[in-house]
């Protein structure tokens, strides 16, 4: 009995030691499925380029509700209902959920998802908090604490610009390094059970911050914490850029994404050839207005489930890195002058044969 235990606990170990990697890096021997996925959008996003990929468009920005922020929440329930559908699970099946917001207290979340009566892990990792809410779920069903998890992230333009910038009242000019932050909200249903899509591995990102005070220019704020989390990434898992068939950040826009690409070019990595933004992706500046691209929680999470997840399923791409980027800055932080410090995670999906 004694020999076997020990074993158990020797074989523990050698799993343990074979999923950390790197110096901050996971490698999950045990890999989670995404089974289920669904995006919920506003007008603006229904308009552009991924129009008829989106599970549900919105006619008014309001979804019936009194204000933003209640629309925001309308946001959160409507995806986590359509994401359950898909899989088949009721809410007594799905063990906790990790979810965030952009809004004070992460009100869009605790308002949304009340009425399932699930466990809740409530996040706040600014617009990277759709690959956190992923990775965290993803560590939760491969360490055995769950057989299902809901993630779940959101943002609404008028919402986020009441919050972090102006009233739309006031009809402030954009400078072109403005990001557009996107209405939407996008939900995944981690499990055990083989699906078409799986995760991988890990690297979740360190805070940096280079200085960057311009809350219009969030992609010049984001840029650097992405390069670190992939730089790291690249070290950690011994890869390069071609191992990958896109390298996909969360929201740095155009102005971001050249950024980006000159600070891992300077490291020794060139991703110009697999690099896309979900921001980039999302909307046509040209036509729709939106400056340097899309933003927002929302802004990756509809982005991957209604657009970049079809083509891991159906095996057109073999393996995707996900970075979700973040701007860590609050209206307190801004008007007493801090800098804008950015964070970023990385969650390696791949189709599962």
């Amino acid at each position: 009995m004694e020999n076997r235990e020990y074993g158990f606990l020797h074989k523990k170990k050698e799993d343990k030691k074979l999923q950390i990697i790197g110096t901050q890096s996971i490698h999950f021997t045990q890999a989670p499925y995404i089974l289920a996925s669904a995006s919920v959008v506003g007008k603006k996003e229904g308009e552009g380029p991924l129009g008829n990929e989106f599970d549900m468009i919105c006619d008014t920005d309001k979804f019936g509700e009194d204000t933003w922020e209640e629309a925001e929440s309308s946001l959160q329930k409507e995806s986590t209902a359509l994401a359950m559908g898909k899989s088949g699970l009721a809410p007594e099946d799905i063990r906790y959920i990790f979810a965030g917001d952009l809004l004070g207290q992460t009100i869009a979340t605790s308002f949304g998802l009340m009425d399932y009566q699930i466990p809740l892990f409530g996040l706040y990792g600014a617009c990277s908090t759709a690959g956190e809410s992923m990775a965290l779920g993803a560590m939760c069903v491969a360490g055995g604490y769950a057989d299902h998890v809901l993630t779940v992230t959101s943002s609404h333009f008028a919402s986020a610009e009441k919050q972090f910038r102006y009233p739309l009242e006031y009809a402030n000019q954009r400078p072109v390094s403005a990001t557009w932050t996107v209405t939407g909200s996008g939900a995944y249903i981690l499990g055990t059970k083989k699906s078409d899509i799986k995760i991988t591995g890990l690297t979740p990102g360190r805070i940096v911050d280079y200085g960057v005070r311009d809350s219009m220019n969030m992609g010049a704020a984001m840029a650097p914490a992405a390069c670190d989390t992939i730089y790291h990434h690249f070290c950690d898992f011994g890869t390069k850029p071609e191992d990958y068939d896109k390298i996909i950040t969360g929201d740095l826009g155009y102005v971001g994404q050249e950024i980006l690409i000159k600070l891992l070019l300077d490291k020794g990595y060139d991703i110009s050839g697999v690099h896309t933004d979900c921001g980039i992706e999302i909307f046509d500046r040209q036509t729709q207005g939106t400056d340097s691209g899309g933003s927002g929680c929302g802004c990756a999470a509809v982005t991957l489930s209604a657009h970049f997840l079809k083509k891991i399923a159906q095996g057109e791409w073999k393996k995707i890195l996900f970075v979700p980027t973040g701007a860590l800055l609050s209206t307190v932080s801004f008007n007493e002058g801090q800098n804008v410090p950015g964070i970023a995670h990385a969650v390696v999906i791949e189709h599962e044969e």
